[in-house]
């Protein structure tokens, strides 16, 4: 079944629901052209199947289509981030 990764920009989150579980990808935008991923939960039924790095990809692609600097407070993005160097371009210089 393919996983469909919803975006809620009213509540600020890219989400998952899949058999009654959910996960979530959260993020604020705390200065015009950046987005900031703030926080990824996933729960414990759906964990090992990859859905956070799906969020992660829909929240990734996202902020490309938008041309939005990223950055990375949660620590799954910032790890998910640096194993990926093709997200490299997308982190907001300090």
């Amino acid at each position: 079944m393919p996983l469909s990764v919803q975006h809620q920009p009213e509540n600020q989150e890219f989400t998952v629901s899949q058999e009654g579980h959910s996960a979530e990808l959260s993020y604020s935008r705390p200065t015009e052209g950046v987005i900031d991923f703030t926080h990824t939960f996933v729960e414990e039924e759906l964990r090992g199947q990859g859905i956070g790095d799906e969020l992660a990809k829909a929240g990734l692609a996202y902020a490309r289509e938008n041309n939005l600097k990223v950055r990375t407070t949660c620590s799954f993005m910032a790890g998910y981030v640096a194993q990926h160097p093709d997200y490299q371009d997308l982190l907001e210089s300090n």
